[in-house]
């Protein structure tokens, strides 16, 4: 990961997160990142998605990637590191980590990719300098 600060947030696994290999399905993985960023978003840089909105911003997911490395099964807790990686003047990469909070053995990895946009017509907006500077910790 990157020179940013690396920030942690633990999510339970629940059952209509399993699959029918009695695992977390795939898709839930990146569920768990979203929701790791929406509460970093306000507990650790103080800028929560409602004051983006106020601000008539939004974020959109450009790309990702994910490389899966073991399971998560029903009872396990996640633990869902993220880290800015890279500011561009409309983007912010965000690298993460995911690990079962009993081994602390990783469970999945990768990056997503978000473009400011304005909230009203999706066009995609210049990062403010001030969310530039929360997001440089």
């Amino acid at each position: 990961m990157s020179n940013f600060s690396q920030f942690e947030t633990k999510i339970g696994v629940r059952p209509d997160d399993i699959d029918m290999n009695q695992h977390v399905h795939n898709s839930k993985y990146f569920d768990y990142v979203l929701a790791a960023r929406y509460d970093q978003m306000s507990r650790c840089y103080g800028m929560s998605m409602e004051k983006f909105l106020e601000r008539g911003f939004s974020w959109v997911v450009r790309s990702s990637y994910m490389e899966h490395k073991r399971p998560l099964r029903l009872g396990d807790t996640a633990i869902i590191q993220t880290q800015v990686d890279e500011i561009q003047a409309r983007s912010v990469r965000v690298a993460f980590l995911i690990s079962k909070e009993s081994d602390n053995r990783t469970v999945a990895k990768g990056w997503l990719e978000y473009v400011m946009v304005d909230a009203n017509s999706g066009r995609p907006k210049t990062i403010p300098d001030d969310v530039v500077s929360a997001y440089s910790v």
